[in-house]
């Protein structure tokens, strides 16, 4: 949680290019006049992974609102960091403000730099300067850029051909005005979409999840001298150039394979996240692209919920089908007879072979090293190709054991 404590519009000014080589510096002017909408808060952070936090949840509302493609790297939102120590009790420092970070690892390793170096210098007993800095990500140290004791950073000038923007509620409405010449506060928070935190908690309600996978959900994924004190200044480009629907997609396809099969939420997340995810990432594509659908997941998750296939089998089936097989995962398994072996007689004639080829890791059981245990399941379900069922083998294998 932050208080803001203003917003504010400018225009972008455009961008100075320093090259240290040539001692030379270009000005590119390419986004000159673009919006921008500068936030401030207050001094509410303790750390930087706190700040980092709050930067992407920020995101996240922002491109729930589809008002900026969240994108740090291509400019579309940089963060400024004012930071300053204190001891408990006590006035907040004299603060340093880290200019321009560009990603969310840059927001937490150049604050909590910049924690670590004042409180440094002050047990040092040297002075903290209000300055102007830049973080080398090559260093991860802050730079600085410009002593602000002499120079006065900004200089606002009001714009005259503005009107002044009146804000109303329902109950402060005037008489005689259409919805076009108003803005009304409370129909704007009406017409706003489920924001991150509540699509966590109905994650969390409707499915059983826990916090952190209702995240991983929404978010598709940071967390004390502690009295530090940070004020954020969050600038974004309110002209976007393509809104990135990843982590929306990804909630979605949980959402339609779940309420389809009316399964295990808990076992269709941990097939999302640890299986399909990997191989999304290996190939870089994005949900949406993805060659297995949901109706396909929909189908394996049924697989496994009937038993009819390990979750071994279910991830070589999602290999298959990541490399191009474009069958449903019933056809697959037929084809290449992955039927999980659950007939209780026949998974103990495979026991029973396993304890007679294994007489060496029998007799370190026997006689204590109970470790041995998993070598000797791990022959079982090789003798039965991967497909003899995990419970079953573990019980009628120990029972074996035990009876000898």
């Amino acid at each position: 949680m932050a208080k803001i404590l203003q917003i504010q519009l400018e225009q972008d000014s455009g961008k100075s290019l320093h090259d240290d080589e040539l001692r030379r510096s270009l000005i590119d002017l390419n986004r000159a006049g673009v919006g921008l909408m500068e936030i401030v808060t207050a001094p509410d952070f303790s750390t930087g992974t706190e700040a980092a936090a709050f930067i992407k949840e920020l995101l996240l509302i922002l491109q729930t609102i589809k008002v900026c493609d969240g994108k740090m790297s291509e400019g579309s939102l940089r963060v400024d960091a004012n930071v300053s120590v204190h001891h408990p009790g006590q006035p907040l420092g004299v603060r340093t403000e880290v200019k321009n970070l560009n990603s969310i690892t840059g927001v937490t390793k150049a604050i909590d730099f910049e924690i670590k170096r004042q409180i440094s210098e002050l047990e040092k007993g040297n002075e903290i300067f209000n300055e102007t800095k830049s973080f080398d990500y090559v260093t991860g140290k802050t730079v600085t850029m410009r002593d602000k004791e002499r120079l006065q950073d900004y200089r606002f000038m009001p714009e005259p051909n503005l009107l002044p923007l009146r804000l109303y509620t329902n109950d402060t409405l005037p008489t005689g005005l259409s919805d076009d010449q108003i803005v009304n506060v409370d129909k704007l928070r009406d017409s706003l979409p489920l924001l991150p935190a509540q699509k966590r908690q109905a994650v969390q309600d409707k499915y059983g999840l826990s916090y952190n996978q209702a995240q991983f959900l929404v978010v598709r994924a940071y967390y004390n001298w502690q009295h530090f004190q940070g004020l954020l200044r969050c600038i974004f480009h309110s002209i976007c150039f393509g809104f990135c629907q990843g982590e929306e997609g990804l909630l979605e396809y949980f959402t339609d394979v779940v309420e389809e099969t009316n399964r295990d939420p808990l076992l269709t997340y941990n097939l999302l996240a640890n299986q399909v995810l990997m191989y999304l990432n290996r190939e870089d594509i994005s949900i949406h692209n993805s060659p297995v659908c949901s109706k396909r997941l929909k189908e394996l998750v049924v697989l496994l919920s009937h038993k009819t296939i390990s979750l071994n089998t279910a991830k070589k089936v999602l290999e298959v089908m990541f490399e191009g097989d474009t069958r449903l995962p019933p056809d697959i398994v037929e084809h290449h007879n992955w039927k999980q072996i659950t007939d209780p007689d026949k998974i103990e004639e495979y026991c029973l072979d396993a304890i007679t080829k294994n007489h060496k890791l029998v007799s370190l059981y026997k006689g204590g090293k109970k470790k041995v245990f998993q070598n000797l399941v791990g022959q079982v379900h090789k003798m039965a190709y991967g497909r003899a069922e995990p419970n079953l083998v573990n019980e009628i294998l120990k029972k074996k054991l035990d009876q000898m």
